[in-house]
């Protein structure tokens, strides 16, 4: 069985993964102590990471110095850059590269962003599941999650799940 690439990410009510600053600070509206919405049951069945350099620079000026560390994580970018521990920073073609990762044995890709890659990923219909996490906020203006343009993308809901916080997380197959 092919590996499937699933993007997993957290969007306002009215669609987008960041404020026009790339501020995620609304993301603060949902945080219960000691809940994580699934996320570290969906993290041990990945063991490849997909981001792109915005994203990768937006959690390192966070604090986090190297995220995703314990799994093989592709940065995509423009620019050449060492890799760093098992973060690998991509410049080919990112339709070659999810190819061949999806044909190598391993668990699953996890797109972790952002809006360039999600969109260059569902154009070329490589990505295979979404799971998004709608926070009850409208931003007004962002990031989008999904670019306008693209073409029509059925979809199968697989399961929604509502939490007493106001979020709710829905996993849909997308259907090529």
């Amino acid at each position: 069985m092919a590996r499937k690439l699933t993007l997993y990410i957290a969007a306002s009510a009215d669609g987008f993964i960041a404020a026009p600053d790339g501020d995620l600070s609304f993301l603060n509206a949902v945080e219960v102590p000691g809940e994580d919405y699934g996320y570290n049951v969906f993290m041990a069945t990945v063991d490849t990471v997909l981001l792109g350099r915005k994203t990768y620079e937006k959690v390192v000026s966070m604090g986090v110095e190297n995220p995703h560390a314990d799994k093989e994580c592709y940065v995509i970018t423009r620019t050449p850059r060492e890799s760093k521990g098992r973060t690998i920073f991509y410049t080919g073609n990112i339709t070659d590269l999810i190819n061949r990762l999806k044909s190598e044995n391993g668990n699953r890709i996890f797109c972790d962003g952002g809006g360039e890659i999600i969109d260059e990923l569902l154009r070329a219909e490589l990505i295979d599941e979404i799971i998004v996490s709608v926070i009850p906020v409208l931003l007004g203006n962002g990031i989008p999650l999904f670019k306008p343009g693209r073409a029509r993308q059925p979809l199968t809901l697989v399961s929604a799940q509502p939490y007493a916080s106001g979020l709710v997380q829905m996993h849909y197959e997308v259907n090529h």
